[in-house]
């Protein structure tokens, strides 16, 4: 019996079955795809210069939630990309045969952090060995990818990879197995799922899951804290 609960609760806390996460298919109002502009969501009154990537490490709440406290990030948004179809549902990216990743796309102030700086921080606060699994979350969906825009972040993320795979800081775990693609399509997900950390703070996958990485970020990079 005591098995059969474990199991039941390991299951609810995974990205797919929380009840939040399936109560809404809505597809946001813009739903261009903004590979082709890459500021889509910003405010465009906004003068601080504006760089962005694009990282999947697992479900994107867990990655929006953390990048959220990083200084130098202007903002987040949760989104699919490399898959097969257009301005995919969060049931059909779900079902893993759509082909692409839940990620984040992140938009930073070069001039207060860089793009290696956000790929120190990804290494870390998810597990690169794990083939299309983070924890509970099972499926391609869930694959660990850095989706680069042009040569420079093709260039610096490979670097970025190479240098993780020697330090040893996962080699108790297994061979890195994170993929370095071009960014070849992005969606943005649902309104619901965005900043979804701080919005639902008493789902139990944000509370037993996404905490534990923000925790784990805060602990480990306190330096690259926003300031209150």
């Amino acid at each position: 019996m005591k098995n059969v609960l474990l199991l039941l609760l390991l299951w609810t806390l995974s990205a797919c079955n929380t009840e939040a996460k399936q109560s809404n298919n809505a597809k946001p109002t813009n739903t261009q795809n903004s590979h082709t502009n890459p500021h889509t969501t910003m405010n465009q009154s906004t003068e601080q210069p504006i760089d962005s990537c694009v990282l999947a490490g697992g479900c994107f709440w867990c990655l929006d939630a953390v990048y959220r406290q990083m200084q130098g990030i202007i903002n987040v948004e949760s989104g699919y990309s490399n898959g097969q179809i257009k301005n995919p549902t969060y049931r059909e990216v779900c079902s893993g045969r759509t082909g692409h990743a839940e990620v984040a796309k992140i938009y930073f102030n070069p001039t207060l952090t860089s793009y290696q700086q956000i790929l120190e921080v990804f290494w870390r606060i998810h597990n690169p060995t794990t083939l299309n699994r983070q924890g509970n979350d099972i499926g391609t969906q869930y694959r660990s990818g850095i989706y680069f825009m042009n040569e420079e972040q093709e260039r610096i993320a490979k670097a970025s990879k190479q240098a993780v795979e020697e330090s040893g800081l996962w080699a108790a775990d297994g061979k890195v197995v994170t993929e370095i693609l071009p960014l070849n399509n992005y969606w943005p997900a649902e309104d619901y799922h965005q900043d979804y950390f701080a919005n639902n703070p008493e789902n139990q996958y944000c509370v037993y899951v996404v905490s534990e990485k923000v925790e784990k970020f805060k602990k480990t990079f306190s330096e690259l804290l926003k300031s209150k």
